[in-house]
């Protein structure tokens, strides 16, 4: 029998070498064994089949409204506040830890600590709070460039950047800016090129993962806001998929940089970010079984 390697295998099927390991690894791929400290895999093995959701999208966002208009503790909806802000805003450098933002979001309190706390980073949870609030209000609504600016506008104000002259609270950016060393749009085109961008969108009448993700990654090259990209797009991506009947994920930190590799690969090997994705959608899919989804 042939066999090929693991940098072979994820090439082939566009995913990761580490995903492919954990395949391995885990099982998955049947006939694969090690040769020391290098996996080898039959030629013609396959992708493993992904377990099939059994979550219907309809009845969880029927029950995020519940449990938000309840403000249920030890819920779902309670964990999705804790867990999809604690990772999208350490993403993004703040120092809170996971039990820090579990503490403010459940006693709207700081709680005494040895070291400094950001006052930024506490005004930027407790507003990413209400942006969860927001999106789940408003998942079936049609994206806008309104909403956009609601959300940006919710995440930063109270913020030090919101005391800037030159900042652009709610608004599109005034001074170019970049995003791990790369060059975005000019802020002289950013209306034009969402325009166009939430139309093309827009105009499809059912989106796929795919989709959701592909307008992610043109939403954060075009990179429309001074300052809150990468969290208002992970916020829309989580809405958009309540919208579409697709289990809804959370880029958690110890995938950062999986996910940022996946942005700067896309167009070229969709399978990076696609994966990556994926993979936190399995991790949801988990914290639903818990939840007895």
């Amino acid at each position: 029998m042939e066999y090929i390697s693991v940098g072979a295998f994820a090439e082939k099927y566009g995913i990761s070498e580490r995903t492919a390991r954990n395949y391995c690894a885990s099982g998955k791929i049947e006939g694969a064994f090690l040769t020391g400290k290098t996996w080898n895999i039959p030629a013609d093995a396959g992708l493993p089949q992904r377990k099939t959701a059994k979550v219907r999208i309809s009845p969880l966002l029927a029950i995020l409204k519940e449990q938000k208009g309840m403000k249920l503790k030890g819920s779902i909806y309670h964990r999705t506040q804790i867990d999809l802000t604690y990772n999208s805003n350490h993403i993004e450098g703040s120092r809170l830890t996971h039990d820090q933002t579990r503490y403010i979001f459940e006693t709207n309190t700081i709680g005494i600590t040895d070291e400094a706390i950001s006052v930024d980073d506490i005004v930027e949870t407790v507003n990413h709070f209400r942006c969860i609030d927001y999106i789940i209000d408003h998942a079936e609504d049609k994206l806008s460039e309104n909403m956009l600016k609601q959300l940006q506008q919710m995440l930063k104000t109270g913020t030090s950047d919101s005391m800037k002259d030159w900042f652009a609270v709610g608004d599109y950016k005034r001074l170019a800016n970049e995003v791990g060393g790369m060059d975005t749009c000019p802020p002289k085109e950013v209306h034009q090129r969402m325009k166009a961008l939430l139309a093309e969108y827009n105009g499809m009448k059912r989106k796929s993962f795919e989709d959701i993700l592909d307008f992610h990654v043109r939403f954060e090259s075009i990179h429309p806001f001074q300052d809150g990209n990468g969290r208002v797009g992970r916020l829309i991506m989580f809405k958009e998929c309540l919208a579409n009947g697709i289990v809804p994920f959370i880029i958690t930190d110890d995938l950062k940089m999986f996910y940022y590799r996946g942005l700067r690969e896309w167009g070229h090997i969709n399978g990076y970010l696609t994966d990556t994705c994926l993979t936190a959608q399995d991790m949801y899919k988990e914290l639903l079984s818990h939840f007895d989804f």
